[in-house]
């Protein structure tokens, strides 16, 4: 094997050397030079590099002041001094981390009251939490379904869902995009019982920035008597008159079994929940192998999670100041000619006309201090290249101003190019 290749630390094998290598390490190499000659020269879209963090929104990247677009702090609550003064007095007392799980030594007073008020918040029973989003999806359903059980979910369902489904052991299948009929068809067709089907969906579709059908889908779902269960990562503090997510806002709640969510977006730490409201799944998170087998989250993640999670519930202000500026960002978006994939909200995208102009937009915003998230193929529904944004509620107006001021100015360049 040649030096190039001995080394993790040697860089990325050049194509010459990919067609030296065989299986699984081909398979890979070809992925990193696919992805490299995608991107070309210049900054990486998918290796930035943020140097410093100043507030929600304010960063260094490449030595230069940035201001960010494309983050998931929808609230601005992990530069909250409430927060951040809860994390530190619960490090002091508690140590860095719990180095446990759950069912060990790790189960401390404060993972007992984060359960009880994000059950509080969503006015279900019960709740638990787990170390991140990602587990809660993996914790959720494969704690609900098993080997002879079907999963119906939503096609533009996250990553998390579909490993999800795969590691369950269940039969899983993809209904068309906030598609009721195709739903009730599947569920028509489906040759085990309805109690052993479960149907998840997401609140918030954070590629295009759209709306689940929830109520429409749990409708079709319930009259057959299966189980549903929503993700709610993005909707969480953003939609709802408490903030509980599109379920709530769409008075769907009593329709849906469970709901599983984040504290890595608008909480602004790490971790995931599960709330329900049958008594029959409080039993969930000793079913839930992503609750047994690792260490449960650091103590003053906990802390800064109750503390962020009562103030989204106590003032509704802040998410009224979040929708005013997104609605601003979106207008001005659409008022220089683009096209967003969804309703007007503070997570969306832009689309953009081809990969070119993708990622040339992309690096022209963040050399010009701006930056957003470049989404590419195959991530992406239809093969679209999109530009993703998030509005911040500790955006300021000139922010805003700013952002669609490059924007407009990229756009006149790359007419006259």
């Amino acid at each position: 094997m040649s030096d190039s290749n001995a080394h993790p630390d040697s860089g990325a094998p050049t194509v010459a050397a990919t067609a030296q290598l065989s299986g699984i390490l081909r398979r890979v190499a070809t992925l990193g030079d696919i992805i490299n000659r995608s991107v070309g020269e210049g900054s990486h879209p998918l290796r930035v590099q943020v140097d410093q963090f100043d507030s929600p929104v304010s960063a260094v990247i490449e030595g230069r002041r940035t201001t960010m677009f494309g983050t998931n702090s929808y609230l601005g609550l992990n530069f909250d001094p409430r927060c951040i003064a809860s994390a530190e007095t619960a490090l002091r007392q508690w140590g860095t981390g719990s180095t446990a799980s759950r069912v060990a030594s790790g189960n401390q007073i404060g993972h007992a009251q984060l359960e009880r008020e994000i059950a509080e918040f969503y006015g279900r029973p019960d709740a638990v939490i787990f170390s991140t989003g990602f587990m809660a999806n993996m914790g959720a359903i494969c704690g609900l379904a098993a080997e002879g059980d079907l999963i119906l979910y939503d096609a533009f369902c996250h990553a998390s869902i579909i490993d999800a489904c795969r590691a369950s052991g269940a039969t899983f299948k993809p209904f068309r995009h906030n598609d009721p009929e195709d739903l009730g068809r599947m569920l028509d067709e489906a040759t085990v019982p309805a109690s052993r089907i479960v149907v998840v969906l997401e609140g918030l579709y954070s590629v295009w920035g759209d709306l689940g059908a929830v109520k429409d889908l749990a409708e079709v779902a319930k009259a057959r008597g299966a189980l549903v269960v929503v993700d709610e990562a993005h909707g969480l503090g953003l939609y709802g008159k408490h903030g509980r997510g599109v379920t709530e806002l769409q008075g769907a709640e009593h329709l849906v079994d469970a709901v599983v969510g984040t504290f890595s977006k608008a909480v602004g730490v790490i971790g995931g929940y599960c709330v329900t409201s049958h008594p029959a799944l409080k039993a969930l998170r000793f079913m839930a192998r992503a609750y047994l087998y690792t260490a449960s989250l650091p103590p003053a993640v906990v802390a800064s999670a109750r503390t962020a999670i009562g103030i989204i519930g106590s003032e509704p202000e802040l998410r009224a100041d979040l929708w005013r500026k997104a609605e601003k960002f979106c207008a001005g978006v659409k008022g220089l000619g683009y096209s967003l994939c969804a309703e007007p909200g503070p997570v969306g995208a832009i689309k953009m006309r081809g990969l070119v102009q993708g990622i040339g937009f992309w690096r022209g915003l963040l050399e010009r201090g701006i930056y957003v998230n470049l989404l590419v193929p195959p991530a992406t529904p239809g093969g679209e290249v999109l530009l993703r944004f998030s509005v911040s509620a500790a955006h300021t107006d000139a922010d805003i101003e700013r952002f669609l001021g490059i924007l407009s100015d990229l756009t006149v360049e790359a007419r006259t190019a």
